[in-house]
């Protein structure tokens, strides 16, 4: 199970990775309300890689601080690949980052529905070039949900950056 030391790990990791490639990062986080971005900054020095953090939990945030559509929060819902690709590519957009990871999902304990159950998740991982999208079934209770939404989306970022090189 992911703990908040577990993230603090995965975001030193980020953080070294980051630098080592002289890349910032962006978030753009809806469930898990800046807990990315909160485990980013307790590092000292992750001004040197951190661009800013964006907290977009209502879907008007997601429209008017990133410019997801509209049209596409109703076509797909809130918590959808489309929308996790659409924060991601937003975040960069807004910020001078090279790097984006976006969240966005159902934590609970109310909110899920037969289709889109309680710790269903989706992530973005975009680098102005290419944008990847993955949806989870996460388990557990709502802080438990978005720590390992947090920690997955962190190891999205490592493999994304394993990958660039």
């Amino acid at each position: 199970m992911d703990t908040e030391n577990t993230l603090h790990q995965l975001a030193i990791r980020v953080g070294n990775r980051l630098r080592e490639e002289r890349l910032m990062l962006t978030t753009a986080e809806s469930c898990t309300g800046g807990m990315i971005a909160g485990a980013i900054t307790d590092i000292s020095g992750s001004s040197g890689w951190f661009e800013r953090g964006f907290v977009t939990y209502s879907n008007q945030a997601k429209t008017e601080m990133i410019g997801v559509p509209a049209e596409l929060i109703d076509k797909h819902g809130a918590v959808s690949e489309a929308v996790a690709r659409a924060m991601a590519e937003g975040a960069l957009r807004n910020s001078r980052a090279q790097l984006a990871v976006s969240v966005t999902g159902i934590a609970g304990p109310g909110g899920g529905t037969d289709k889109k159950p309680v710790g269903t998740v989706s992530f973005g991982w975009s680098d102005r070039v290419h944008t990847l999208c993955q949806t989870m079934h996460l388990k557990g209770d709502r802080r438990q949900i978005r720590i390992q939404a947090a920690a997955h989306a962190l190891r999205g970022l490592l493999t994304m950056l394993d990958e660039s090189e």
